[in-house]
Order: structure tokens, then sequence, then C-alpha cells
């Protein structure tokens, strides 16, 4: 499947200034896509306009060629699963139930989920490494096993493409890795493409194909990973100045990102 933004720009309601200014980018959901910003740059409504929760001021989104305003959205929702921004449950469910909710866009309009919905279920579970949390309660599990479960929820309906809204974010240390390797998991071995947004440099450079990340002024640099997050785009784009450092790890090379206050960029008048 490929996915595009084209020439798409957004204005909040009311408002004539861009938060997001011509943003083009392609995606063949091969791998994963991180979407890089500061807090406040638009990362959630980038996500949103991409994915048709938010109108485009101008511009579009397209999924194969087409604009998705003319897709029927449940042909959309059944290649695309969506993962919002972890948030308490409004009721409580097992989280079997919770994740068969995932297979609302396959079910007809007065439909029950079947033995196979409950089984794609019990499949998107095994698959995230969290089977054994099946029968639990939704408030009896942690907010790392949490995240998990909403990604098995948007798993649940074989999508072809993940799109993830901060999935690491509010977790500790451990939990935002296994979030990660979930993520690397389903898209090496079963070739589920991910778009996710995120706050973590390290974390595009340690599992993302390509990165767009946001700039202050609402543009932004899109392309494969280590093209784009250079020490300086990051640092005009979280406003602090970045090193990016080579470390060696048994049997592969890898980086990690480092805050450097005296090498921060002068703030443009």
């Amino acid at each position: 499947m490929q996915f595009d933004v084209s020439h798409a720009s957004y204005s909040y309601p009311g408002s004539s200034r861009e938060v997001l200014t011509d943003i083009n980018f392609s995606f063949d959901c091969r791998g994963i896509l991180s979407i890089l910003g500061r807090n406040g740059a638009g990362k959630t409504t980038l996500l949103k306009c991409m994915l048709g929760l938010r109108r485009w001021k101008s511009g579009a989104s397209l999924i194969d060629g087409t604009d998705i305003r003319t897709v029927p959205a449940r042909t959309f929702w059944q290649r695309v699963g969506y993962v919002p921004q972890a948030k308490p449950a409004s009721f409580i469910y097992s989280v079997l139930d919770m994740v068969m909710l995932g297979r609302s866009a396959r079910l007809g309009l007065f439909a029950k989920p079947s033995e196979k919905d409950r089984e794609a279920a019990f499949a998107a579970l095994t698959k995230t490494g969290i089977a054994h949390l099946a029968d639990k309660l939704t408030n009896e599990i942690s907010g790392g096993e949490y995240q998990l479960v909403l990604i098995a929820r948007a798993l649940a309906g074989n999508p072809e493409l993940l799109v993830l809204d901060e999935p690491e974010s509010n977790l500790d240390f451990k939990n935002q890795l296994r979030v990660l390797m979930v993520l690397r998991e389903l898209s090496e071995t079963l070739g589920i493409g991910a778009v996710i947004n995120t706050h973590f440099p390290a974390h595009a450079l340690e599992i993302s194909t390509k990165t767009l990340v946001l700039m202050p002024d609402g543009t932004h640099r899109f392309g494969f990973t280590h093209d784009v997050l250079t020490e300086e785009t990051l640092s005009e784009s979280f406003g602090v100045g970045v090193k990016i450092l080579p470390v060696t790890i048994p049997e592969r090379p890898d980086y990690v990102c480092v805050a450097a206050f005296d090498a921060a960029p002068e703030r443009k008048q």
C-alpha cells in the first residue's frame, strides 16, 4: 500500500496562521516512518489530517493514489489501524474484549463478533506478546501493557498500516523499548508498516526507515532517517543543541542523540 500526503497545509479553525505548511511525503508502508517535533509543532494534528479526522486547508491524503475523501470509511479503516494517545478507558473491559473492538470495521452494521473475530483478537494479543493478559481487566494491567493492548486492538483488524500517536509517551524506559520492539517485529516479520509520532529522536534513530521532522515555522524535513536526522535539523526543530554520537553495540552499529546546551542555535529574530 502507498500512503501519500500531497501539498497539504492546515490552520486551526478561526486562525489564518498555518501550523502545517505544504506537507509532502510518500510512504510505501514498508518499515517505520517516525514524525518528530517539539511540543505544539503539530504532530498529532498531522496524524489526524492524514487520516481524515481533520480536514486539510489545502492538499490531500492519498491511498494508492486515491484521495481518501473519496474512499468509503469502512474500506479505509479496514486497511489502516489507528492507535490514539493512551487515555484511561471510559469503561472497563476484559483485555480480549477490548481488542475485539478493533474488529468493528470488518463487521456488518448490526453484526455481533463471531468466533472468527475472537480468534483474530487473540492472534493480535499473541503478536504483541500479551496473550497471557487476555482474561485480565483493563484496570488491572500496567501502563506499558495497556499501550500494547491498544496496539493489539488496532492490529486485530488486520490492517496494512498502523498509525500511532506517541505510543511510548508516559512509559518507563523498559516499556518504551518494549513498545518499540513490538512495532519493529510487526514491521519486519508481518510486513505491517507503521507511522508513529514521537518526542524522542533516539527512538526514530533506533527503529525508523524514514523520518519527517516538523520545523518551528510549520515546514518539514523528510527522507531516510539517517539523512534527515542531522544535528543541525534536530537543533533547529527542538531549539536545543544536539549531538548525534556513534556507539558500539555487539554485532551492529548504533547512534545516540544527546543534548549539547552550549551548542543551542541562536533564536531567529
